[in-house]
């Protein structure tokens, strides 16, 4: 049975930590709060736990456009490569927060995907809850946006809402507080300069 699992946005509870983190070690999906808005989410070393997002979204594997969310960009070199010194002291200026960086992606990332996959989009939100999912989990999850709301084209920031929503469909929504509605802000490093391919919550200037 699905859990709706209240979580405080500043203090996050240890033992909530650890049940979150033995969901996703056991192939679970969830929604958590990020700096943006709320995601899906799930280990991106459970093929299962992959698949599962990816139907819940309603596209394939090899089409997908997932984030890997870090704790910090320790994780960068496992699943991106030819990161440039400026490109690196960019993310490092930005991050933690409202950014997602599009980077080439190391051959891990279309082994994962079972894919042809080049690129890989790499964020470090600012946000408590799920900084300490990650450095409990010990790896980046795999994550995207939960869908807008298709009459208000808004997304639903409500954990109460957006848990009955994918009760069915997810194993835990973790209560954050009511999320913001405004995706994160996409800059492509993988040409000559850095290029920004959206505009969202984070003011960027290059």
């Amino acid at each position: 049975m699905s859990l709706l699992l209240e979580v405080h946005p500043d203090y996050p509870n240890r033992h909530s930590i650890t049940n979150i983190v033995q969901c996703l070690r056991n192939g679970g999906v969830i929604v958590y709060p990020t700096d943006t808005v709320y995601a899906f989410g799930c280990d991106i070393y459970n093929n299962k736990a992959l698949e599962r997002v990816c139907r819940i979204k309603g596209i394939k594997m090899s089409k997908a456009n997932f984030s890997f969310i870090c704790s910090s960009l320790s994780h960068i070199s496992d699943y991106s490569r030819n990161v440039s010194t400026p490109v690196y002291k960019l993310m490092r200026k930005s991050l933690p927060g409202p950014y997602t960086f599009i980077l080439q992606a190391t051959s891990t990332v279309p082994k994962l995907f079972k894919s042809k996959k080049k690129t890989v989009g790499i964020r470090v939100p600012d946000n408590r809850i799920a900084l300490d999912i990650l450095e409990e989990l010990g790896n980046p999850l795999l994550s995207t946006s939960i869908p807008r709301d298709e009459d208000l084209l808004t997304y639903p920031t409500d954990p109460q809402v957006i848990y009955e929503r994918y009760k069915h469909v997810t194993d835990i929504t973790v209560d954050g507080g009511f999320g913001n509605n405004e995706e994160s802000t996409v800059i492509d490093c993988t040409g000559e300069e850095p290029e920004i391919i959206r505009e969202g919550l984070g003011v960027f200037e290059l």
